[in-house]
C-alpha cells in the first residue's frame, strides 16, 4: 500500500495545514519542492520551501523504522544535499506512522566519530487525536493518533469526514483516512463506518491503482532478475560453505535484486554460515 504517497498527497495538497500541526507557525507562500534532490536517486517524501521566512522544512513520513541505509544516515544525506541546493535554513521532520516498539523510533541524531547530526521525530501513536479532529486536512492522521478506545476514535473520525462538505474535499480526505486507518484498524471496521465507492472516486486511490499497473509490467522483468541474482548467490554459497539449511535459503530467496547483489559482495567477507544468518537478520528488520 502506498503509504508514503497518501502523506505526500496531504503535504502538498494541504502544506499550511501540515505546517501549522509540525511547526506550530503561519506561512502564507509556500513552494512544494521536487523530492529528488540530485541527479543520483535519493529521494525525501516531502519537502516544503518556505518562502517567508526563507527555510525549507521536510518531513519524512516512515511506516517502519527499519531502513537501509539507516533513517539517521539518510536524514544527513538530505540535509547535506539541501544545504548545498539551497543554502538556506532547514528544518527536518520524520513522522512514524505504525506504533512499535522498536528503539529506533526513538532515534533523532546521527553521532559518528567527528559527526553529528539532529532532526525531529515525531511518534503518530502518541499524539493527541484533538489537533487532527478539529481539521479535516489533518483527519487522516487521527486514525493513528493516541487513544484508549482506538474503535471511538475511529467513529469519531467518520463523523468528521461526513461533515466535510465541499465535495472534491471530502472524497479525498475520505479515501486517505480509509487508507491510513489500515495500518490500524481490521477492513472490515473501516468498511462499515467508510463507503467504500468514495475511496474508488479519489484521485489519490486512482493515483495507487496507476501505480500498481506500472509496477505489473516491471514485475516480470524484475522477477527474472531477482531470480538470476539468486542463484548466482546460492552456487557462491554452496561452493564457499557447502550445504546450508533450507530456512536460511528461503530468507536469502526472499531479498531484492539490490540486496542479493550486496549480499553477495559482503560473501567475500565471510568466514562462516552464522555471518550469513547475522547478516540476513540485520537486512530483514
Amino acid at each position: 500500500m502506498g503509504y508514503d504517497n497518501i502523506c505526500k498527497y496531504l503535504a502538498e495538497k494541504y502544506p499550511a495545514d501540515l505546517i501549522r500541526w509540525l511547526h506550530d507557525i503561519e506561512v502564507t507562500e509556500i513552494s512544494v519542492l521536487k523530492t529528488e534532490l540530485n541527479t543520483e536517486p535519493i529521494h525525501a517524501d516531502s519537502l516544503t520551501l518556505l518562502q517567508t521566512p526563507n527555510q525549507i522544512l521536510q518531513w519524512e513520513f516512515q511506516t517502519l523504522p527499519a531502513s537501509k541505509p539507516s533513517l539517521p544516515l539518510r536524514m544527513l544525506k538530505y540535509w547535506v544535499r539541501l544545504k548545498e541546493k539551497y543554502d538556506c535554513p532547514i528544518e527536518q521532520v520524520v513522522i512514524f506512522l505504525k506504533s512499535t516498539r522498536s528503539e529506533k523510533v526513538y532515534t533523532n541524531q546521527l553521532v559518528d566519530t567527528n559527526t553529528s547530526h539532529r532532526y525531529r521525530v515525531i511518534r503518530l501513536w502518541e499524539q493527541d487525536p484533538e489537533q487532527f479532529l478539529a481539521n479535516p486536512a489533518l483527519l487522516p492522521f487521527a486514525t493513528l493518533a493516541f487513544s484508549e478506545s482506538p474503535t471511538r476514535l475511529l467513529e469519531q473520525v467518520a463523523a468528521a469526514v461526513d461533515r466535510i462538505e465541499e465535495p472534491l474535499a471530502f472524497t479525498n480526505i475520505s479515501a486517505c483516512t480509509q487508507l491510513l486507518a489500515g495500518l490500524r484498524f481490521h477492513q472490515r471496521l473501516i468498511t462499515e463506518l467508510f463507503p467504500e465507492e468514495v475511496m474508488q472516486e479519489s484521485v489519490i486511490y486512482q493515483k495507487i491503482i496507476q501505480k500498481g499497473h506500472k509496477l505489473g509490467l516491471l514485475e516480470g522483468k524484475l522477477e527474472g532478475r531477482q531470480e538470476e541474482g539468486y542463484s548466482i548467490v546460492r552456487r557462491l554459497i554452496t561452493r564457499r560453505f557447502g550445504s546450508v539449511s533450507d530456512q536460511l535459503l528461503e530468507g536469502i530467496q526472499k531479498l531484492s535484486v539490490a540486496q542479493l547483489e550486496e549480499l553477495s559482495e559482503a560473501l567475500l567477507d565471510f568466514e562462516t554460515v552464522t555471518d550469513i544468518a547475522v547478516w540476513l537478520a540485520s537486512h530483514q528488520q
